[in-house]
């Protein structure tokens, strides 16, 4: 069963644009290595520029760390 994570990025002042395009681009090689499902992804930006990201993970071992994937925990690391 898959488990829901709300995430909330506050940008550095200057980096507004380079953490919506990390987030915009971050799940396709989670789940690419089946470390997050097939549901949309859902972006919001609040009106303090905070970044309200909602997405599936496959399980709480992958949320973890657990999974053998080394690119999945690339992409976590970059956040």
């Amino acid at each position: 069963m898959g488990s829901i994570s709300v995430a909330c990025y506050k940008p550095r002042a200057g980096c507004e644009e380079a953490l919506l395009e990390l987030v915009r681009n971050h799940l396709p090689p989670l789940r690419s290595e089946g470390l997050v499902t097939e549901r949309p992804s859902i972006v919001m930006r609040t009106a303090d520029g905070t970044i309200v990201e909602v997405f599936e993970w496959v399980s709480q071992e992958a949320i973890a760390g657990r999974s053998p994937q080394p690119n999945g925990h690339r992409a976590v690391a970059a956040f």
